[in-house]
């Protein structure tokens, strides 16, 4: 676990470091403090991550000036501020939680969590996904997309239009931040339910997806009996 915390007060800086430090233990292999903006934006340029501790307010500088481009990155992101009349705004760019300040170890140790965990929660509200493509950032809501599908690290956005948009994240987390109408149905497929028709029987023991487009998307054997269910 590569972590990066962009935090100006310095107080605040090495506390989250020190949870930081005490939760992933071992699994920490590196953990790097930018006090601006620009010093963390140029880190993430050069350097991989996988989680981001972000302040809103950086000597002034707003965090949502570069938001947009932080959550296309293949990481990540928890925030951490006291403008938690941001919050509903910072899900919605796809941040995986919401820290607010003050904060005790045991709330930012919960953030933790979910980066450990595929468990779904209730308080997911994101609305768009951020792709990052020439140098710029476009924003696509979500009730665009018709499917994802994974390509290793990377996921493909297929949207409700026909087009194809490449996301940097994988689809395991892209998961983690989706809402639960999106269901994992096979390896390399994750789906939102509405887009869902039935599930076919095939040839050889195998299952589909039909979608309401006309597609079949394959379904794995042991997620056939968890799909059936929530298709009921």
């Amino acid at each position: 676990m590569k972590v990066l915390i962009i935090e100006d007060e310095a107080r605040i800086a090495n506390r989250l470091e020190r949870i930081t430090r005490s939760y992933f233990e071992e699994n920490l292999s590196a953990i790097t403090i930018c006090d601006s903006l620009q010093k963390g934006l140029s880190y993430i340029e050069n350097n991989p991550i996988d989680l981001l501790l972000l302040d809103l307010n950086l000597n002034g500088e707003n965090g949502f000036d570069v938001l947009e481009s932080v959550v296309a990155g293949s990481f990540h992101t928890i925030i951490v501020s006291a403008y938690t009349e941001k919050a509903i705004t910072a899900f919605s760019y796809g941040v995986l939680d919401f820290v607010p300040k003050p904060f005790d170890q045991e709330r930012l140790e919960t953030a933790f969590k979910r980066i450990t965990t595929t468990t779904k929660s209730i308080e997911k509200n994101i609305n768009f996904l951020a792709v990052k493509k020439a140098g710029t950032v476009r924003l696509i809501d979500i009730s665009e997309l018709h499917y994802i599908k994974g390509a290793g690290i990377y996921s493909e956005l297929h949207l409700r239009n026909g087009r194809q948009e490449l996301h940097d994240k994988s689809l395991e987390k892209l998961q983690q931040l989706l809402p639960d109408t999106f269901e994992r149905i096979h390896k390399s497929y994750l789906i939102s339910l509405v887009q869902a028709e039935r599930i076919l029987i095939q040839p050889g023991g195998r299952y589909g997806l039909l979608l309401k487009n006309g597609e079949v998307l394959p379904v794995g054997r042991s997620r056939y009996k968890d799909l059936k269910e929530k298709m009921i």
